[in-house]
Formats: structure tokens, C-alpha cells, sequence
């Protein structure tokens, strides 16, 4: 068996079980998470009074226009310094839920945005508050529109949890550096690492598209009914 075959058969196996308990957990919390305080964020830019319409303004000017690992960096080296002492994992998904969160808000902003008017006036014609309006005809349309969007989103955020290993957090890229730092193999084990994402992503890419395809139909009917 060659050794660059051997080698990743026996790095296999590590790599899986950090993808598994540090990579996935993280990109599903802070997704989740990020998701719930987007959604958030956009209600309140669209919605609410200007001073927490300013405020919510604010955080997604900062944490779109700043690196997330300078982020992660602020959250898990800088606040000690402020006496904030916060463990690897849970900083991630702090620094990953707030970048989620910023970008996740512009998505439902946008999507929101583009429900035409008549939606809502239909929906007040029918004896429904703004509030139901917004719940029951609103969002759900607006949710359809942003699948595409939030999918590409969850993906790339698959990807950027390698950048947790710069704060010592075990996940799948930090399981390869530390696999190099024994063999001295980089090309391969980074190779590996990077073939292991490229699958992962792939098969997300994949459901994506079958989603898309589903309410793409869903939407037609819809349409037709209407």
C-alpha cells in the first residue's frame, strides 16, 4: 500500500470523530442560533423604534465590515484582558453566532422587503393585525425567498469553522495539525482535511438544490391558486 494511502486510512478515522463532535455541533448551534438572531435584527431594522432600529444597524455595520477571526480572536483572547473569561468552544459559537446573525439579518431584511405590498393589504383585508400579518402571510412567503440565500450561508459556515482551530477549539482542521505535527506529512493530511469538506459541502449542496427544486414547486402551486 503506498504511504500517502496508509497515512490518510489511519488519519481517517481521527479527522471523522473531530468532524463529528466539534465541527458539526458548532456549524448547527450557531446557525441555529445566528438564524433566530437574524431574524431578529431584521424585524427590528424593518420595524422598530429608531433607536433599536440604529442599534441593530450598528451591530451588523460592525461584524460585516470586521474578519471573522478577528471576531474570534476579540471574543477568546481580548475579553480576559476586560476579566470576560470564556472557553474555546463556547467563544466559537458566540463569535460564529453573531457573524451568522449580521449577515443571516440582511438576507431576511431583503427577503421580507420583496414580498409585494398587496401581500400586507391583502392580509389586513382578511381582518389580520400587522403582527399576524407579518406571521402567517409575510414571513412564510419571505422565508421561501431567502432558502437560497440562508442554504449558501449554512455551507460557507461549514467551511469557516476550520478558523475555530485558531482559538484551540479540536475541531476537524486542528485534528489534521496536529496529525502533521507527528508525521510531518502537511500535503496529505491538509489534502485530506480539505477532501473531507469538499464532501461534506457537496452532499449540503445537494439537499440544497432538492429543497430549492420542492419549494420552487410548492410556490408554482401557490401561484396558480392565487
Amino acid at each position: 500500500m503506498p504511504h500517502w494511502l496508509d497515512l490518510m486510512l489511519q488519519s481517517l478515522g481521527p479527522l471523522l470523530e473531530a468532524c463529528l463532535r466539534f465541527t458539526v455541533p458548532l456549524t448547527l448551534i450557531a446557525f441555529g442560533l445566528g438564524l433566530s438572531l437574524g431574524l431578529a435584527v431584521a424585524l427590528a431594522r424593518l420595524f422598530g423604534p429608531r433607536p433599536v432600529a440604529a442599534l441593530a444597524w450598528t451591530y451588523v455595520w460592525i461584524f460585516r465590515g470586521t474578519p471573522l477571526l478577528v471576531q474570534l480572536f476579540v471574543i477568546f483572547y481580548g475579553l480576559p484582558s476586560a476579566g470576560i473569561l470564556i472557553d474555546a468552544f463556547p467563544a466559537a459559537v458566540i463569535g460564529f453566532t453573531l457573524n451568522v446573525g449580521a449577515y443571516a439579518s440582511e438576507i431576511v431584511r431583503a427577503a421580507i422587503a420583496s414580498i409585494p405590498k398587496g401581500q400586507w393589504e391583502a392580509a389586513y383585508a382578511t381582518g389580520m393585525t400587522p403582527a399576524q400579518a407579518l406571521r402567517r402571510t409575510i414571513l412564510p412567503q419571505a422565508g421561501r425567498v431567502a432558502v437560497p440565500s440562508l442554504s449558501n450561508s449554512f455551507i460557507a459556515l461549514v467551511k469557516d469553522t476550520s478558523l475555530a482551530a485558531a482559538i484551540t477549539v479540536p475541531e476537524m482542521f486542528q485534528a489534521a495539525q496536529r496529525i502533521v505535527a507527528v508525521t510531518y506529512e502537511p500535503l496529505i493530511l491538509y489534502a485530506e482535511a480539505a477532501l473531507i469538506y469538499l464532501v461534506l459541502c457537496s452532499g449540503l449542496s445537494w439537499l440544497q438544490g432538492g429543497l430549492e427544486r420542492r419549494l420552487g414547486r410548492y410556490g408554482g402551486y401557490l401561484e396558480a391558486r392565487a
